[in-house]
């Protein structure tokens, strides 16, 4: 952090005064030296070698650079987040398209949970429909505040939606992985959040079709 991430900042800063998207180019070498150092993907590492709790102290440290340290290592949101995901459930298969792109940095992702018309908040009222027709599904549902949709490296989208109406309410909804540039998916428009651009934006999904394959864990255990 001292002596590479750090110094970094201001040069980052003068790229983002001057309009600059997408990846900052001072991240490439960081990350460089990131793997070198033996940084990288450390929410994924053994927990037998790196608890919850070091991890905790190691976020707090990079957190004093929110922009550049944590996607130095590969642990920014949401790609930390969802590789935990895909680590936990995901089938052979489904590690080597999503999970193996992400922890080598080929691809960035998304989680779409938040919607505009309920409180998403609470999982279990969520509206986006995911329903199986044969060897598919179809989503339909808009999202937003969705970070990481603006991401001109968004490979795939982790989408939650309601696959039983009629099930337990911990039981109606499930996730399934959306290719980001599928036909019916729409990246309406980036949203500030407390005032700050950022790669938040709002996603229409309009009979978007993905294989049953693409669902992760089981039907109904999106709120597990």
């Amino acid at each position: 952090m001292a002596e590479h991430v750090l110094p970094a900042e201001s040069v980052y800063e003068h790229w983002r005064a001057e309009g600059g998207v997408g990846e900052a180019p001072v991240l490439p070498e960081l990350k460089k030296i990131a793997r070198d150092l033996g940084l990288w993907n450390l929410g994924l590492v053994d927990k037998a070698e790196l608890s919850n709790l070091d991890y905790c102290y190691l976020a707090e440290i990079t957190g004093r650079s929110p922009d550049l340290a944590p996607a130095a290592i590969n642990g920014s949101a949401p790609d930390s987040v969802n590789m935990v995901m895909l680590d936990a459930v995901a089938t052979p298969e489904q590690r080597r398209r999503w999970l193996e792109p992400l922890k080598n940095d080929e691809i960035r992702s998304a989680f779409a949970m938040t919607e505009p018309a309920v409180a998403s908040s609470d999982a279990t009222t969520i509206e986006t429909s995911i329903r199986r027709d044969g060897d598919e599904y179809v989503v339909n549902g808009r999202k937003w505040y969705i970070t990481g949709a603006i991401n001109p490296r968004l490979g795939w989208i982790f989408v939650v939606g309601c696959t039983d109406p009629d099930a337990p309410s911990h039981r109606r909804h499930s996730v399934v992985a959306v290719p980001a540039k599928a036909p019916g998916v729409e990246i309406v428009r980036s949203l500030p959040v407390l005032g700050f651009d950022g790669d938040q934006g709002e996603v229409l999904f309009t009979d978007v079709r993905v294989p049953v394959t693409n669902l992760l864990g089981e039907e109904g255990g999106g709120s597990a």
